[in-house]
């Protein structure tokens, strides 16, 4: 019978790519590895790893194979979500990545939910970007993840993991107090919350905040000015959200804010609706196989009534 610890470094190399990050993943040495790896092709019988320059690539069969133990992968993770709700209680741990604004939004309050009603549940929230999230959820290095999407981009597609709704999140374009450090007000702000209409094109002058190159949320804000004739003059780049609150609050930046990023308190900063009122979607996804799994399930009620709770900030015009 086959070894289902091997068949999952197969499985792991298969989405990882290397030897190296397979062993980084699970904690071991890539000799231990490739040790494995070459115990489980004399337990086939048939070769499952080529070397290609330094990389080692599937073979065919190994590929067939891979199938085979993501089945069987599956089928164990699912007889563990069974054994777990023949249990009167939720126990054990739940690891969530999540992106920066619910962390700060969503999880405090969802933290106290779960301590109150499930004490025998150890959660671990660790912050990641959503696409490399989804990617690890996939790859059973967390058990549940909070991710993101904004209007027209959709993220990498796992068939692997569900799809949950947890909020719709609005994006305001995020101005300086009506009277801010540098003096900057009056009449300039008085043109720049005209109408939602002309907005964008009234605040084209100022030096922006935005995200890193790269990210869904600066490719979506950057398309949404150009749409509004211009480029934006991005003079800070940080994917810290409360450092843009600071730049913007302070009258050095303008940006783009969702309104998660107010955990439901009253907006520091100058909150005007954009043209056609964009939202992004906040969702959690999981395995399959491990929706069913009482700690997930309790992870996502909390999350839900948390995110239900924060509240939209009344944006100032």
């Amino acid at each position: 019978m086959l070894d289902v610890r091997r068949l999952r470094l197969l499985v792991e190399l298969s989405q990882r790519g290397t030897l190296t990050a397979v062993a980084e993943a699970l904690s071991y040495s890539p000799s231990s590895v490739s040790q494995q790896l070459s115990q489980l092709e004399k337990e086939v019988g048939v070769p499952l790893l080529v070397q290609v320059g330094r990389r080692v690539q599937l073979t065919p069969q190994a590929q067939v194979l891979v199938g085979h133990a993501q089945a069987v992968l599956e089928r164990l993770e699912e007889a563990e979500a069974d054994v777990a709700r023949s249990l009167t209680t939720v126990g054990g741990t739940v690891r969530i990545a999540v992106f920066q604004s619910a962390a700060h939004a969503v999880v405090p309050q969802a933290l106290t939910l779960l301590a109150a009603e499930h004490p025998s549940l150890r959660v671990e929230i660790t912050e990641r970007e959503p696409e490399l999230a989804l990617f690890d959820v996939a790859a059973r290095d967390f058990d549940l993840v909070v991710a993101e999407q904004y209007p027209g981009y959709t993220r990498p597609l796992h068939p692997e993991l569900d799809r949950v709704p947890l909020a719709r999140d609005a994006i305001r374009l995020a101005l300086p107090p009506a009277t801010d450090a540098g003096g900057r007000g009056g009449a300039q702000h008085r043109r720049e919350t005209t109408s939602s209409g002309h907005t964008l094109a009234a605040a084209s002058a100022r030096p922006w905040v935005l995200e890193p190159e790269g990210t869904a949320s600066r490719e979506w804000a950057e398309q949404l000015c150009r749409q509004a004739g211009f480029e934006p003059d991005v003079r800070f780049e940080t994917a810290d959200l409360m450092a843009h609150i600071r730049l913007i609050r302070s009258g050095n930046a303008v940006g783009l804010l969702p309104d998660l990023v107010w955990a439901g308190e009253a907006p520091s900063v100058q909150l005007v609706p954009l043209p056609g009122e964009p939202e992004r979607e906040v969702f959690s996804s999981t395995r399959q196989a491990a929706a069913r799994r009482p700690a997930v399930v309790a992870a996502r009620d909390a999350l839900a009534r948390a995110a239900a709770r924060s509240g939209r900030p009344d944006p100032v015009t």
